[in-house]
């Protein structure tokens, strides 16, 4: 079983029009402060970030936020456990890559969609060992995750690999999925 002591939680800045993410983000944050994991994200006060990093705060967790100077004049979220600004977003991705034991993604746009996908192609050439983990709220990442399969039957992503990432549309699973994940990638190239 992993020792998931720090998260890092990719989502959107802004809270959608479905219900469901938002109920999602909060179920979320309240098992990270019930299993006393701190929460890495992008370090906004908006949207879904803000929501669960707020959710966090008000539980008592711990929130790391990392954000580029450049974001963070607008939306930094000030009232943070730790606010560390950088100057650019590859260093933002680097450090909450770092200081996290693993990853989700929530719901999100495109800066959700390249964050993950970086620490999964990471994850798949070797780079790191951290389990990465789709919260599929309402079917959200189905489709992506129907690729991902595609991948495999084309001969594109092997089975191996694809198992690298899990998904889940009930956080309490998804968070087990996360520590249970004795996952090792097939090098790619053999």
């Amino acid at each position: 079983m992993r020792n998931l002591r720090e998260l890092c939680v990719f989502c959107g800045s802004s809270l959608g029009s479905n219900p469901a993410h938002a109920a999602n983000a909060v179920a979320l944050a309240h098992l990270l402060v019930a299993d006393d994991i701190g929460l890495v994200y992008g370090g906004g006060e908006t949207g879904l970030m803000g929501l669960i990093a707020d959710t966090v705060l008000e539980l008592g967790g711990r929130v790391t936020g990392i954000i580029p100077v450049s974001l963070g004049k607008e939306v930094a979220h000030r009232g943070l456990t730790e606010l560390i600004e950088t100057d650019t977003m590859h260093q933002r991705k680097a450090l909450m890559y770092e200081r996290s034991d693993g990853f989700i993604a929530m719901p999100g746009g495109l800066g959700t969609l390249e964050e993950v996908a970086e620490v999964a192609t990471w994850r798949q050439i070797g780079m790191h060992d951290k389990p990465v983990g789709f919260l599929d709220t309402d079917g959200y990442y189905s489709s992506l995750l129907a690729w991902l399969d595609r991948a495999v039957d084309d001969g594109l992503l092997k089975e191996k690999n694809r198992a690298l990432v899990v998904s889940s549309n009930d956080p309490a699973t998804l968070l087990d999925l996360l520590r249970n994940d004795a996952t090792e990638y097939e090098p790619k190239w053999q």
